[in-house]
């Protein structure tokens, strides 16, 4: 009888194990389901507490989201360079890049304030890799990011005009935390692709931060316009309590193809 009374309990509690496992995946908390299932299975977990094993299930839930809100995040942010991180920054002397700044900026108060971030330099000093880093780091933090290549996203405005989407776009563009546009200035704007940008960047002034990075100094930005009126409209706009690195020295391009010469050569 006695024998009889231990298998029933062994049944119930298997029953129970099981309906306790549906529940948790009919209520999307697969992570915690799978850390639960793997609680049965450690011995060790007999003995801990309620509390510190409920708290596993939560943690183990928790993180699973957070992973996954972050890799959803870095997906719609379409980085440039998509393995750039702050931690992994060259400091490198004659770059004229601010550690002190980066440190500062990195915790990313600036995108709750609504700041800019302003990055010139000459080509290959690393300009793309700042702004996919302070990017990332956005990411990590929660913050929605969306990067374009500025010439091609004006190019997209100005077709939007004729077949109707151009609203549409602009929508989308005044949405995310934080807008990265690189290569900013790399010909003239026609002043069609002048009245857009200054769109683009009236529908995210106060509210939103941008990211714009270019070759040319920021001094230079004005000429780029076709309509000095619209230039100073969307420079006020950009630059008011903006943040700036001005990158300079050798192109990194080149010294890391040196170095793979080297390398290469040692071999």
């Amino acid at each position: 009888m006695k024998i009889c009374g231990a298998g029933r309990l062994l049944c119930e509690e298997a029953r129970m194990i099981q309906q306790t496992s549906q529940w948790l995946k009919a209520l999307y908390l697969s992570a915690m389901n799978k850390a639960y299932l793997a609680q049965r299975e450690l011995p060790a977990s007999n003995a801990l507490g309620f509390d510190q094993r409920f708290a596993l299930l939560v943690q183990a839930e928790w993180e699973s989201r957070r992973e996954s809100k972050l890799a959803r995040l870095l997906k719609a942010a379409c980085l440039r360079d998509k393995g750039a991180c702050l931690e992994e920054l060259d400091f490198l002397s004659g770059r004229n890049l601010d550690k002190e700044l980066v440190a500062n900026l990195g915790g990313c108060r600036w995108i709750r304030k609504g700041h800019n971030l302003l990055v010139s330099g000459p080509c290959g000093t690393g300009k793309t890799y700042l702004a996919s880093a302070f990017g990332n780091a956005a990411c990590r933090q929660g913050y929605s990011v969306r990067c374009f290549r500025l010439p091609r996203l004006l190019v997209d405005l100005q077709i939007g005009r004729g077949d109707g989407s151009w609203e549409k776009i602009l929508r989308e563009l005044k949405k995310p935390d934080l807008l990265i546009l690189d290569d900013f200035g790399l010909a003239p704007l026609e002043a069609i692709h002048c009245r857009d940008f200054l769109e683009v960047v009236e529908d995210r002034h106060g509210s939103a931060s941008t990211i714009i990075a270019s070759q040319l100094p920021v001094s230079s930005w004005h000429a780029i316009f076709a309509d000095a009126t619209i230039a100073d409209a969307v420079l006020d706009r950009l630059l008011q309590g903006a943040h700036r690195f001005e990158l300079k020295g050798p192109s990194l391009r080149q010294r890391t193809h040196a170095s793979a010469q080297e390398d290469m050569g040692q071999e």
